[in-house]
């Protein structure tokens, strides 16, 4: 075995206890959130209710998003040919970001293959082409605002998580000719809570910065139309780019941003993530506007997401179970450790089929693990009940924390 492969069995052994799982599912179109997991290569399968999800809205399986896909793929085959710019521009894509940008309010808009590539693409250019920017990044974004601002080169400062005083601190020590980015999450990932937009567009237009809001967990569950948080908040016109995904509440797959045409433009032009990878297939494309189109039209899906977040809100707290914020969809129910987490992820699943993944380092902190639940728009009333009583079983067995640390 040569050195390279002897370090990575080294690594591996010893970090065995914590190697991260991939349970293998197949999620039933039209009785999601019932899936079949299957183990050990496929021989053993088990029925599960999906807890995890991202496809907040069910869209994933939307009758009106798979007829837009099985027509496009019968007119234009399996994938797209190319990347955006040699072969690969279907017009499924054009027509997917006219409707993004005007869901946004916004001039232009750009579709990247995910969000992860939409953020690192765009950063790296919006934060990394403007000479001397300093960009200002919350200490929570995700991985890949982290990947893009460090890909850009820009100096950045990072500020505490949701703290504007803080952030005006370091915009008021900035040299006020200097270019400025303002770069954060409406709703935070791991944790579900909402930025403060308001304070953060007031402390943009005092110091002449420009915006950057990732809106990858809102758009489609927020706001008119699911526009988002700052669309809810009335402040979409104050934020300068706009981030989101079609991956999650528009349930397909794929990134976008949106803003002005002339910073849009440059990220076409300069973005590596863009240029250099095959685009979306344009049966993918077609089911994502077919998911924008209708949700820009129904209120149904955001409301039954709305509900039943704030009923497994208030059965968690009837039952002394601790989560971290209550400002959204996203239930991230504190363990605080990464053992007793991937037990109680067992516990759920060998006793009542209900699938929460545990989430550890590096999606969190060391000593903050969470099951990070997402009840969607296709959970019952009934469903809601049977999980919240499950997990408080499991929680008074395992002995596990009844509050958030530092929480009141």
């Amino acid at each position: 075995m040569n050195a390279h492969l002897e370090h990575f069995t080294r690594e591996m052994a010893a970090f065995a206890d914590r190697k991260r799982e991939f349970l293998e599912i197949g999620r039933r179109a039209g009785l999601f959130p019932s899936a079949i997991a299957r183990r050990d290569g496929g021989a053993g399968e088990q029925e599960i209710s999906v807890w995890c999800s991202n496809d907040y809205l069910g869209m994933g399986q939307h009758p009106v998003v798979l007829e837009a896909v099985k027509d496009a793929v019968d007119a234009f085959g399996a994938g797209s040919g190319g990347s955006r710019n040699i072969g690969g521009t279907n017009h499924y894509h054009v027509l997917l970001e006219k409707e993004l940008a005007s869901l946004h309010g916004k001039e232009a808009a750009v579709v990247f293959p995910s969000g992860y590539t939409a953020n690192d693409g765009a950063l790296s250019v919006l934060a990394g082409r403007a000479p001397g920017t300093l960009v200002f990044s919350d200490e929570l974004n995700h991985a890949s605002i982290i990947d893009g601002l460090r890909h850009s080169r820009a100096e950045k400062k990072i500020f505490r998580h949701n703290d504007t005083a803080h952030l005006d601190e370091l915009l008021a020590a900035a040299d006020p000719d200097r270019p400025k980015l303002i770069v954060l999450e409406s709703v935070y990932s791991m944790s579900g809570d909402v930025a403060p937009l308001a304070e953060v567009a007031a402390l943009a237009a005092r110091y002449r910065a420009t915006t950057y809001v990732d809106e990858v967990h809102a758009v489609g569950m927020y706001g008119p139309q699911g526009a988002g948080i700052a669309a809810r908040e009335g402040l979409d016109g104050e934020f300068t780019v706009v981030m989101g995904t079609v991956a999650k509440g528009f349930g397909t797959a794929g990134g976008y941003v949106a803003g002005p045409a002339v910073l849009i433009d440059a990220v076409r032009s300069f973005s590596r993530s863009f240029i250099f990878t095959t685009s979306l297939p344009p049966s993918t494309a077609a089911g994502a506007l077919a998911a924008v189109r209708h949700l820009r039209s129904s209120e149904y899906e955001r409301a039954r997401l709305a509900e039943n977040a704030q009923l497994l809100h208030r059965l968690l707290r009837e039952r002394g179970i601790p989560f971290i914020s209550a400002d959204s969809h996203i239930v991230s129910v504190f363990v605080g450790d990464d053992r007793r987490c991937r037990r109680g992820s067992a516990l759920l699943m060998e006793r009542h089929g209900i699938y929460v993944q545990p989430i550890n380092a590096p999606s969190v902190r060391e000593g903050e693990e969470i099951l990070r639940v997402a009840p969607s728009a296709t959970h019952t009333t009934q469903d809601i009940e049977k999980f919240a009583g499950a997990l408080d079983g499991i929680w008074q067995e395992l002995g596990l924390p009844t509050a958030v640390p530092g929480k009141p």
